[in-house]
């Protein structure tokens, strides 16, 4: 989901997730080299996600140069990729061999025995926080949600401090966002207002509606209206304002929510040596420096993306709690009339 240049220190940035222990995860006994020989014959690994394209072509690029072996992606949105997969796994005919995106959106599929266990023993030095106790999650970066703006348009003076400050009647009409009713990492997002607003997070989701936001597809589409001038404002990841070229910001806030990225290997992968290779190379030492300099926030100890002030970023990290699918069911419900009046 980004593009940076240079590689900095993680410093304290993850400092407090390192002291949350593995609970039911032997990093080391567990862990299993892929067989590379067997990729190489496989050939090919067929991966679907919510990466964005210039980002995943860069990692497509690396790990095809490396091992002569084909990537083949679909992207779309986290809604979509997880509609996809179940309906494909429950026809009988999954046609992936890996599924990434973030945590929520893959939970809902490993709620399904979707994925098979596979611990890349490039994930041994990673944050424990993020270990998933059965081993068919791997997390690989995590991705801040922010508050973005277009450098030209609006001045520092009237920048938002704080999501409340969204709610000023000047911002009517000009914040883009995910539309919640489709969008599951936007839902996701509303919901874990709770943790910092208490029992008025729904007062202040109403109070966001009305301001008419302009909603999208996904994250994926905010920073592009904002560089258009489309929206003035919008709520997206934080990693985008690297990624994408134009008058495009972020807003310093003193909390982002944030939500890990994690990838899997398919229960019924047609390329299972080749999916866990790729895995492998993603948590590496090179795909996390490569990643890294495209401006992802990865795990990998020591390796930081460049983008300005990201230590205050990951230092006011505040990790998002994930629905189940019958909670997103329900909140994507309950937004629905709330933003679309239907």
């Amino acid at each position: 989901m980004t593009i940076l240049t240079t590689v900095r220190l993680f410093g304290l940035s993850l400092a407090l997730l390192l002291q949350t222990p593995i609970i039911g995860l032997d990093r080391d006994a567990s862990a299993q080299a892929p067989n590379l020989e067997a990729a190489k014959r496989e050939g090919k690994v067929v991966i679907y996600g919510t990466v964005v394209p210039q980002i995943m072509s860069l990692i497509e690029k690396g790990f095809e140069a490396k091992y002569a072996i084909k990537v083949e992606y679909w992207r779309a949105d986290a809604t979509k990729v997880v509609e996809r997969a179940l309906t494909e796994w429950r026809a009988g005919r999954p046609g992936f061999d890996v599924v990434t995106g973030a945590r929520g959106a893959l939970l809902l599929l490993k709620e399904e025995n979707v994925f098979t266990k596979y611990i890349a023993p490039s994930t041994e030095s990673f944050p424990a926080k993020f270990k998933d106790k059965d081993g068919q999650l791997t997390s690989w970066r995590v991705t801040p949600v922010g508050v973005l703006y277009n450098t030209e348009s609006v001045k520092s003076a009237e920048l938002p401090r704080s999501l409340d400050d969204l709610l000023d009647f000047k911002w009517q009409g000009k914040i883009g966002m995910p539309d919640p009713s489709r969008h599951a990492s936007t839902a996701q997002f509303l919901w874990n207002l709770e943790k910092i607003k208490g029992e008025k997070w729904m007062d202040f989701v109403k109070a966001l509606a009305r301001q008419k936001p302009y909603l999208m597809e996904s994250y994926s589409s905010v920073p592009t209206a904002i560089i258009r001038g489309e929206s003035l404002l919008g709520i997206s990841y934080v990693q985008y304002v690297v990624q994408q070229p134009g008058p495009i910001g972020y807003v310093p806030m003193d909390k982002y929510f944030t939500d890990p990225s994690d990838i899997s290997v398919s229960a019924k992968a047609a390329n299972p040596n080749a999916a866990k290779l790729f895995i492998e190379y993603i948590c590496s030492s090179e795909g996390q420096k490569k990643i890294a300099g495209t401006g992802e926030f990865v795990l990998s100890p020591g390796v930081y993306p460049p983008a300005k002030e990201a230590e205050k970023v990951a230092r006011n990290m505040v990790f998002m709690d994930n629905p189940t699918a019958d909670q997103l069911k329900k909140l994507q419900s309950d937004f629905r009339p709330i933003f679309l009046g239907q």
